[in-house]
């Protein structure tokens, strides 16, 4: 174990396009630690297939795109931050085609121009895409950046496990971040990390579920972390559902683009009977909240375990170049998708909730920053329009830059304590973890899914807080491994959706329970707070 802090100017935990972006950004100022638990490619944002929604054409508008994220956001989006994220929009995307991202383009009168694409929610043609893989070409352009930038340090393989703060060490208030304790994976050795401005860019917390379209990392660590730090919490009952990942026994967490709906692709039941019809006057390109409610629906109804979406009308070739991705990969899984419909099923997705900030990505705990998905700044409100979140991302990745280089922070403290292993133990009995891990996933799978109740919700609550001593007490009594941090952050984020949709007594956007199952207007507008005492 290291004897003195690692100390850095700035430190980021997580390598998607927040953490990214801001480590580009501040990097000429001082020295920047990227922390990232697997590989520096490994990120929610690399699984992105639809790509980044901006104003772009002339056919389009600023005004269009705030009141299609407003209406999607179901009256709870901060209509102030909806319309700074938009109208700065187009220079963030201009700043990502400098580094050297490549959106795909097409042939229009003798010209190249951007391949727009359409999504659910949208009433433009403005998602700007890389075919069906947007997120790892956004990866791509923004790893070599980083490689070639001699301030930036990525430590791959490390697990951050809790944020310093003055109000743990026992030092006067106002609380502020001072650093984080940190696991390296491949050696099992716990060091301590000091800097003056930390930002988690850690992703989303899909893996809390049993199903989801996420990968394994997302484990909700930004969100557990900050809460256990005394930041606030807000509108974790609203998680996105997303209504269309491949059903098939060996795809794991396969995600079928809402740009394939986009593109004509309509749901169908097993006996090809369109359901969306009625339901909403977009038909299949509804909102997702909208979509997944009606195929959960439409499955409860007819008994079966999927639904279809069916676009065999579009040519292969077509598919095959908008969608190589998806097509292959269906293919690879015995459905050729220009001759057959795709077996589909919601899965979690994005959470719209997260660490509460302010303008500038800022928390309530002075140089603790949060942005991309672990953030809640505003923008979803109730229910994120499809394709906004890289947006945000990439917007307050520059906000929070331009913060904290105008805003110098001293170091809190010259002596962070070593990490205290105690008398801890090689953990003997695995099982325990793997076990408590599924139960939670399932749990949360069954009873605070697409459609809730209050008995199921306040059950679901028990459950939670009966795992959450059994995995405090294995955490105290064993050598911390990265399952055992990663199921500790799980049961933290669980509660917190519990008990936030407890506390929404109606329905709006992803939020739907039967027993309140209307909107009710004086709860506009009014956020879902949790804060650790």
């Amino acid at each position: 174990m290291a004897d003195s802090p690692r100390q850095f100017d700035f430190l980021v935990l997580g390598s998607g396009i927040a953490g990214l972006t801001f480590a580009l950004k501040v990097a000429h100022a001082g020295t920047v630690a990227i922390i990232t638990k697997k590989s520096r490619a490994e990120s929610n944002t690399n699984y992105a297939q639809g790509g980044i929604a901006a104003v772009t054409s002339e056919e389009d508008s600023f005004e269009s795109h705030v009141r299609d994220t407003l209406t999607a956001g179901g009256g709870l989006c901060n209509e102030e931050v909806v319309r700074g994220i938009v109208e700065e929009g187009p220079a963030r995307i201009e700043e990502l085609i400098q580094l050297g991202m490549k959106f795909s383009e097409r042939e229009n009168h003798g010209h190249r121009e951007l391949d727009l694409g359409q999504e659910g929610g949208h009433s433009k043609r403005r998602i700007l895409h890389a075919k069906d893989v947007t997120g790892r070409e956004i990866e791509r352009a923004l790893l070599v950046a980083i490689g070639a930038h001699k301030n930036i340090t990525v430590l791959e393989n490390h697990l951050a496990i809790d944020l310093i703060t003055s109000a743990k060490l026992g030092q006067a208030q106002p609380n502020r971040c001072a650093g984080v304790y940190v696991l390296n994976n491949l050696t099992g050795q716990v060091d301590t990390f000091s800097a003056p401005r930390i930002t988690l860019a850690t992703g989303g917390c899909g893996k809390v579920y049993l199903y989801t379209s996420n990968p394994d990392i997302a484990t909700g660590d930004g969100v557990a972390m900050a809460f256990r730090a005394g930041a606030t919490i807000a509108n974790m009952e609203f998680i996105q559902f997303h209504p269309t990942c491949l059903y098939h026994p060996d795809a794991k967490s396969f995600l079928i683009s809402e740009a394939v709906r986009g593109e004509g692709g309509e749901l169908t039941n097993l006996r090809g009977q369109r359901f969306m019809e009625g339901v909403h006057p977009l038909k299949s390109l509804a909102p997702r909240d909208v979509v997944a409610r009606a195929i959960d629906r439409e499955m409860k109804r007819s008994g079966d375990d999927h639904t279809l979406l069916d676009i065999t009308h579009k040519p292969a070739r077509f598919l095959m170049d908008r969608f190589p991705n998806i097509y292959q990969t269906c293919l690879r899984y015995g459905v050729d998708i220009a001759k057959e419909p795709i077996p589909v099923v919601p899965a979690a997705h994005y959470q719209c909730g997260g660490v509460r900030v302010a303008r500038y990505g800022e928390t309530n705990l002075a140089g603790l920053y949060a942005i991309g998905e672990v953030a809640c700044t505003g923008l979803h409100g109730a229910n994120r329009l499809a394709s906004n979140s890289l947006l945000e991302a990439l917007v307050y990745a520059h906000r929070a830059a331009k913060h904290v280089l105008s805003h110098p922070l001293e170091p809190a403290t010259s002596g962070l304590p070593k990490w205290q292993a105690g008398s801890a133990t090689d953990p003997d009995e695995m099982v325990v973890v793997s076990h408590n891990w599924e139960e939670l996933r399932r749990l949360m799978w069954d009873y605070v899914g697409v459609v809730r109740t209050e008995k199921r919700l306040k059950r679901a609550l028990t459950r939670v807080r009966n795992l959450q001593e059994e995995i405090q007490a294995y955490y105290w009594d064993f050598t911390v491994t990265s399952d055992l941090l990663e199921l500790r952050n799980l049961a933290t984020v669980a509660e917190l959706i519990v008990r936030s949709a407890l506390d929404r007594r109606e329905s709006r956007g992803l939020h739907y329970t039967l027993d309140h199952p209307k909107p009710v207007d004086a709860l506009a507008r009014r956020d879902t707070l949790l804060r650790c005492e």
